[in-house]
C-alpha cells in the first residue's frame, strides 16, 4: 500500500483531519464572539473541554471497530 492509499483509507488519519477542522471552526466562532483572534491554544482547550467527547462519540457511531486501524 502506498502512502497516499494509506492516508486515504486510514480512519484515524481522517479522524485527525476532521478534528482539526472542528477546532479551527471553534476558534473562528470564539474569535468572532470575542471580537479578536483568541488563538489556537485557547480554542483547542475550550473545544477539548466542551465538545470533544460528544464529537468523538458521533464520529465513532458509524464506524465499526475493525476499521479503526485500516
Amino acid at each position: 500500500m502506498t502512502q497516499n492509499e494509506f492516508e486515504s483509507r486510514s480512519f484515524l488519519l481522517q479522524l485527525f483531519h476532521k478534528e482539526r477542522q472542528e477546532i479551527l471552526r471553534h476558534k473562528w466562532l470564539l474569535s468572532e464572539k470575542a471580537g479578536h483572534d483568541v488563538g489556537y491554544e485557547v480554542a483547542l482547550m475550550s473545544w477539548l473541554r466542551n465538545h470533544k467527547t460528544k464529537w468523538l462519540e458521533s464520529q465513532m457511531k458509524n464506524k465499526p471497530p475493525s476499521d479503526y486501524w485500516a
